[in-house]
């Protein structure tokens, strides 16, 4: 019997909502972030308002069916007439309303990404209810028009901005700059209007049944999941498509009934730089959607004990209680309703790379999580993003203005003044800074794009901030000082104008906004890694001391090694300085290049052996040079040596271009004979897809004495090291091997040439041969391969390219972008390694290879070796080490250590 697939069926009897006193934190799967959190400081007595969580898994049969859950109806009916009994009185009732708010909430947090509607069961009829007991017509009015102007815009899909200009109108028809100024007959008239664009817009009168308006709420709810931005948000954050978002109804608390009501935002400690103390934002007679929007400029929530104390005195207590309850920097949103206090939500809050470092040590110090936390608590991405440059402080510069330090980093760029120009100017090569007022989700995918962040209005938990810390994005919001002018697309700062295009810095750890390029130092976390910075100095820099701790760790409960990719001596000891174990693939091509291209020319023009001879023989002393020079700057370590591994076309002139040279010269009746035999040799080995051509181990069989000439300067310079009491450990890798047969036939000559020397020099040479996986064949044939191969490196770069069969430099600029917008690729193959087809092709090559040679030692030297979430496959699959570029070398160390304590936690520890 087939399966049943309709999504109806098969949740037939589930449980589609759970009142707030039912869940906990750990049911985020089911109630959402948001839910369970809710319910989690329901359960510790903490004030949170009733309500109850439609689960995700509601939401997903919505999706996939288009319905909502048969039983789902029911469901929210029985917990409605709970909620309605606990609160005394009935939704949108009209004496004595019950208000809710219906909110998402998806497993993880995507601010500002999906939907929120706020008064649900305000109506004509209700809201003079309201005004009766609240005692003040003027907040049942604002709290009105509030709601048709969330439910137009979020359920009728209506314009958000024809409501904006209504209310900008009012404002200026009173005369008053901020929507407070304006009383309720002011309002009534606005709801009027509100309405009437409804009307106008929709098709359809705002809805009058409260009962309508939360259905219809929670369906806008559901759908918002699948809005572009919230879409575009996954793919930026790597958050998988098909969780579905849970949604929250929760018993409405005011804070707009006047100067002793407010909402704000607090962190237990601060999100920018993770120091403990008194952080927020907070907004008086005001609701929530006010202080995130960015539309009013907050007060510090410091001065909350001068406004009420009492509220300020408990606000801190229960801080405390969820700081030590989570265990983590929490991130709490609270409304005051006449001196009442009441938590709105919490959950663990973003922050910077900086302050995640200097929390994660800082709550080891406080007992509240031990070392391994600790290393589960950052990400090699966060320790990259400390890696970057900041702004040097001795450099002349011309401040414009400062604001808020939301999102650290230094980040200079031409200014623009939308998303849109952003995303223009970005793809062509521009580095932008965009500047609004304040930003919105519609701004997401310019803030994506742009190199920072300004903003001139908003605080550190303004919607620009919490999306820039996030993305870990450059940003300085509330630069009150900085008028921007979106429509005539300046900025003034006194007398100042900048314009579009002019180029602007923005200090993302001061707060301050600078004309022009400001020059910017290494980061002092490189200073550490280059060992110029001591973490234990008396002066250490305290991230700097936090980054050492957490990579301390790492380096000793890590089990993959880690080597660079480092083709000379100074990059091989700045590797060594950053913490690397050896070098993973030092390419020889590289070699090659500048005043030796000749050579390499006269190599490939050589007619006769006595020719090639010669040409090999000039290359040889030089190649020995830079093997002596890399093996003396990694003494004692792993050097693996890749072999000549370019097309020929790489080292012989544009055909066309050469051409022309020949038929001007002929021309001319002046043509050089060297000009027309290398002609012809272009021609010779000109080839349609040279990456699929001859290179590699082919090109060492075709070229006879390449290969040899390369293992003789290898192997001599191994012998004069260890001669010079050095310890040299070279091991040599063919690539592009397909069968083991042109590996036999490299490594038999390549025994005879290092054992000759041996015997010349009276040294013994320990020198691995292995070999590089980066062909499919390959790979498919591994156990096979092994017997003539000491080693595996699996070149994950050409692996990928052969795997899907496209070519890296052609289609990341042409489709890629297409892929990831239609979500056939979450990231690019050669960002992070494609686990179920390359991945897969890698863990049954190991297998393989170490089932016939058990000591095989097995590595990766692609780039993905230092992609962090490719570096957890790369253990799990029982890796020896992966190689990078020395950059990303303390990434790749963070990462393995924080795969091998997963694993270890897990039960599931590899080899």
């Amino acid at each position: 019997m087939s399966e049943n697939k309709d999504p109806q069926v098969a949740n037939q009897g589930a449980k589609f909502v759970y009142d707030f006193t039912e869940g906990n934190k750990d049911l985020k799967d089911l109630l959402g972030g948001k839910g369970a959190n809710l319910a989690e400081m329901t359960n510790l007595g903490l004030p949170v308002p009733p309500g109850f969580t439609i689960t995700t898994e509601a939401c997903k049969v919505y999706l996939d069916s288009g319905d909502e859950p048969v039983a789902l109806r029911d469901e929210v009916t029985a917990h409605l007439e709970a909620l309605e009994q606990k609160m005394g009185k009935k939704l949108g009732q009209p004496d004595n309303p019950l208000l809710v708010s219906v909110r998402s909430g998806a497993k993880f947090s995507m601010p500002g990404m999906m939907d929120t509607v706020l008064n649900i069961g305000l109506s004509d009829k209700s809201v003079k209810g309201l005004a009766d007991q609240a005692g003040d017509e003027r907040f049942a009015w604002d709290s009105y028009r509030r709601l048709i102007q969330m439910f137009g815009k979020t359920v009728l899909g209506v314009d958000g901005d024809l409501f904006e200009d209504a209310l900008e109108k009012a404002k200026a028809a009173k005369k008053v700059a901020v929507d407070t100024d304006l009383d309720a007959a002011d309002l009534k008239k606005l709801v009027t209007r509100f309405k009437k664009i409804v009307k106008t817009e929709a098709g359809r009168d705002f809805p009058q049944d409260p009962r309508e308006q939360m259905d219809l709420a929670i369906r806008a709810v559901f759908d918002s999941w699948n809005g572009d931005r919230a879409k575009l948000y996954r793919r930026q954050e790597r958050i998988p498509h098909d969780l579905g978002t849970a949604v929250n109804i929760c018993s409405m608390v005011f804070g707009n009934l006047g100067p002793d009501s407010g909402t704000g935002v607090a962190f237990t400690r601060d999100p920018a730089s993770g120091h403990q103390g008194v952080y927020g934002d907070y907004l008086q007679n005001a609701q929530g959607e006010d202080v995130v929007a960015g539309i009013r400029n907050t007060v510090p929530l410091a001065e909350l004990e001068q406004i009420d104390k009492n509220s300020y005195d408990q606000l801190m207590q229960i801080m405390e209680t969820l700081e030590n309850h989570y265990k983590d920097l929490c991130d709490i949103e609270f409304t005051i309703e006449r001196g009442q206090l009441w938590m709105l939500q919490t959950r663990v809050g973003k922050r910077t790379a900086g302050a995640a470092f200097r929390i994660a040590t800082q709550l080891v110090d406080q007992g509240l999580i031990d070392e391994a936390e600790a290393l589960q608590r950052v990400t090699g991405a966060q320790l990259a993003q400390l890696m970057f440059p900041r702004f040097d402080d001795e450099a002349k510069t011309e401040l414009l203005g400062r604001g808020i330090a939301a999102s650290p980093g230094a980040a200079v760029g031409k200014a623009v003044f939308d998303s849109y120009t952003a995303i223009k100017w970005s793809r062509s090569g521009e580095k932008v800074i965009l500047i609004r007022r304040e930003t919105n989700p519609d701004d997401l995918d310019g803030m994506i794009a742009a190199e920072g962040i300004l903003t001139s209005r908003g605080g550190k938990t303004s919607h620009a901030a919490v999306v820039a810390r996030g993305m870990g994005k450059t940003c300085v919001c509330g630069a009150e000082d900085l008028v921007v002018d979106t429509k005539r697309r300046r900025l003034t700062a006194g007398d100042v104008v900048v314009e579009e295009g002019d180029v602007v810095s923005i200090d993302g750890s001061s707060g301050k906004v600078y004309l022009g390029e400001v020059p910017v130092v290494p980061s002092p976390v490189v200073e550490y890694f280059e060992g110029r910075m001591h973490a234990g100095a008396d002066d250490a820099d305290e991230l700097v001391a936090a980054v050492h701790r957490v990579m301390a760790y790492a380096d000793r409960v890590r089990r993959l090694r880690v080597r660079a990719n480092a083709d000379n001596a100074e990059d091989a000891l700045r590797a060594r300085r950053f913490g690397a174990q050896g070098i993973g693939l030092c390419r020889t091509e590289h070699m090659f290049l500048g005043d030796r291209r000749e050579m390499v020319e006269r190599l490939i023009l050589a007619d006769t052996d006595a020719e090639r001879e010669e040409s090999l023989t000039s290359l040889l002393p030089l190649q020995k040079q830079d093997f002596v020079e890399l093996f003396e700057a990694m003494d004692g370590l792993p050097v693996t040596i890749r072999l000549l591994d370019p097309p020929l076309h790489e080292f012989l002139p544009d055909i066309t271009e050469l051409s022309v040279r020949v038929a001007l010269a002929e021309a001319r009746e002046d043509a050089n004979e060297n000009d027309l035999r290398l002609l012809q040799a272009v021609h010779r080995l000109h080839e349609q897809n040279p990456m699929l051509g001859l290179r590699g181990v082919r090109l060492g069989l075709a070229i006879p004495g390449l290969f040899a000439m390369q293992v003789r300067a290898i192997a001599e310079a191994a012998a004069e090291r260890k001669n010079a009491k050095g310890d040299p450990r070279a091991e040599i890798m063919i690539p592009l091997v397909g069968t083991v047969q042109e590996l036999e036939i490299v490594r038999e000559e390549a025994d005879q040439i290092i054992a000759e020397i041996e015997a010349r020099t009276g040294t013994h040479l320990k020198l691995a041969i292995g070999t590089m996986i980066e062909l499919p064949r390959a790979a498919l044939t591994a156990g096979q391969i092994a017997e003539a191969a000491e080693f595996f490196s699996f070149g994950t770069n050409d692996l990928t390219q052969t795997v899907w069969g496209f070519s890296r430099d052609d289609v990341e600029a042409s489709f890629f972008t297409a892929y990831l917008e239609k979500g056939i690729f979450g990231v690019s193959p050669f960002e992070t390694i494609d686990k179920d087809g390359v991945g897969s092709l890698v863990k049954s090559a190991a297998a393989a290879g170490r089932a016939t040679r058990p000591d095989l030692k097995l590595g990766v030297c692609g780039e993905h070796g230092g992609d962090p979430e490719s570096v957890h496959f790369f253990h799990e699959a029982g890796l020896d080490y992966v190689s990078c570029s020395p950059f990303r070398i303390p990434v790749a160390r963070l990462e393995a250590g924080r795969a091998a304590s997963a694993s270890k936690a897990s039960g599931s520890d590899h080899r």
